[in-house]
């Protein structure tokens, strides 16, 4: 099985060109002439990047899927192919109703009919790991319906076996293979895939966004229907709304456009900043709105989260980056790990000013903030900086939301649209309203602990008096054996010169 399938790989790649990724490199440049002889039928019009995509979307979903993470990894690809890649659609046919109906029968243990009052056996939508059926509870409740597509974990698996093998012979032919770590990003589509592969872990990331946004004027979640979900089909409630690139039928419906805009961005600063848990996947295709202008997010798969600490130095980088105090984003960069503590202050900042100062000559609402953070993230490649997997996930979410935006609203400005909230946010972490709120969190835990101390404070001391006590008397055993081997040796003496005493009489 996986040996037709790596025929079928080649035989695409050899259609689409690929070769030219491979014969372009010293180690086989020899070949060059040759492969081109032999494939001198072969017309290859179209660009690299574009010949690329087309390989992906021909060799299926699970490979259409690895490139757009790929496209994430601008820290790696030229731009020609990571804004290529970026352009593939996770468009698959659907599964047969039959295997649907089969995968539910499975999963509840009994038949359809008695489980949902009506089930639409035609999709509403279909991806490479799961497609979506409306239905609706017994009692007349609308819900959406995820089912995992049958048979796909041995696919994935055969693929991802054929992806580290790719990633193998990407260290052997290129010189800077190895910095490129082809591994480690199989390695992290794996992970998505993983999280994909098992619904209930889908549902969860939905549910604790939900609850994050819960009272949120802004953004609307599916609430989960837990009896009814495993870990091959989840069942959310349905969301009506107007796909967010309509955006023609949102003016017709009154939506106000730029708030709409203004208010996607603050959505994901909140999202970022104040909960370190974020929607990672929020293209148009996972995002409606309603009549009132509010925004339903949609497919929970890739969620992207952070740490206090990746919030602060992020924070501190996205303001210094703007004051142009281009030293403290360098210094950031240091103290948070993300780059190497040699690295030399003085040419990271200069390295960072090079990339900043020009686009600082234009007006502000025509930076685009996420083409920054790309171009800082190509600039890292001189520093040895290591790109942080959080990071990634972060930036894809950026671009999306920065496109988005501006497709929406074209003089929106995302950072006068951000700049307060991320002000506002580092004055509540850093000045007297973010020590209150840190006390008032860890309240319940001192609670608990002071009437504690005393008694923990004289266990202590008892522990370290009695082994302090125990170490004497160790110490005082050890001198008392020092002593009797010293006397020990000195009889042996004595007796030895008493016995040659007497031989001598």
């Amino acid at each position: 099985m996986r040996l037709l399938r790596l025929n079928r790989i080649l035989s695409i790649g050899v259609r689409y060109g690929l070769d030219e990724f491979v014969l372009g490199h010293e180690r086989v440049a020899g070949l060059r002439v040759l492969v081109s002889t032999a494939l001198y039928w072969r017309k290859l019009a179209a660009p690299r990047a574009v010949r690329l995509r087309q390989a992906l979307e021909a060799l299926g979903p699970i490979f259409v899927k690895f490139g757009q993470v790929l496209s994430t990894r601008r820290d790696l690809l030229p731009p020609d192919i990571a804004d290529e890649l970026a352009k593939l659609q996770d468009n698959v046919p659907p599964f047969p109703a039959e295997a649907v109906v089969a995968i539910l029968g499975r999963a509840f243990g009994r038949p359809l009919d008695s489980v949902f009052g009506a089930f639409e056996r035609e999709p509403v939508a279909s991806a490479s790991v799961a497609q979506v059926h409306l239905a609706s509870l017994p009692d007349g409740t609308e819900v959406a319906v995820k089912v995992l597509r049958p048979g796909i974990a041995t696919v994935i698996a055969n693929d991802l076996a054929l992806l580290h093998a790719a990633a193998t012979l990407i260290e052997w032919l290129w010189s800077d293979g190895r910095r490129l770590r082809p591994h480690e990003v199989v390695d992290e589509f794996a992970k998505h895939l993983e999280v994909e592969l098992d619904l209930l872990r889908e549902a969860s990331n939905a549910s604790q966004l939900r609850r994050n946004f819960a009272d949120s004027p802004l953004l609307l979640v599916p609430q989960i229907h837990w009896d009814y979900c495993s870990s091959e089909v989840m069942v959310m409630e349905r969301m009506h709304g107007t796909p967010v690139s309509q955006v023609a039928a949102l003016r017709a419906q009154g939506v106000d456009i730029p708030r709409l805009a203004r208010a996607g961005v603050e959505i994901f600063f909140a999202q970022v900043f104040r909960d370190g848990f974020f929607h990672a996947d929020m293209h148009p295709g996972n995002i409606l709105v309603t009549p009132d202008g509010r925004y339903v997010a949609l497919d929970f798969g890739i969620m992207g989260t952070l740490t206090e600490i990746d919030k602060s130095y992020l924070a501190r980088n996205f303001i210094a980056f703007f004051r142009r105090d281009y030293r403290r984003v360098a210094e950031t960069h240091i103290e948070s790990g993300w780059a190497p503590k040699d690295t030399p202050l003085d040419d990271f900042e200069s390295a960072i000013r090079a990339v900043c100062e020009p686009i600082f000559a234009k007006p502000l609402r025509e930076i685009s903030f996420g083409r920054v953070l790309l171009r800082l993230f190509q600039t890292s490649r001189r520093f040895n900086i290591q790109i942080q997997p959080q990071l990634v996930l972060l930036q894809k979410t950026l671009l999306n939301i920065e496109g988005l935006g501006r497709e929406l609203d074209p003089d929106l400005d995302l950072w006068e649209t951000a700049k307060p909230y991320l002000e506002r946010w580092m004055a509540e972490q850093v000045g007297w309203r973010g020590l209150v709120e840190r006390i008032r969190q860890e309240a319940p835990y001192w609670s608990t602990v002071l009437p504690q101390l005393p008694r923990l404070l004289h266990q202590a001391l008892a522990r370290q008096a009695q082994a302090t006590a125990n170490e004497d008397l160790a110490a005082l055993a050890r001198e008392g054996h020092r002593r009797n081997r010293l006397l020990a040796a000195i009889a042996a003496l004595l007796a030895l010169i008493a016995a040659l005493l007497a031989l001598r009489d």
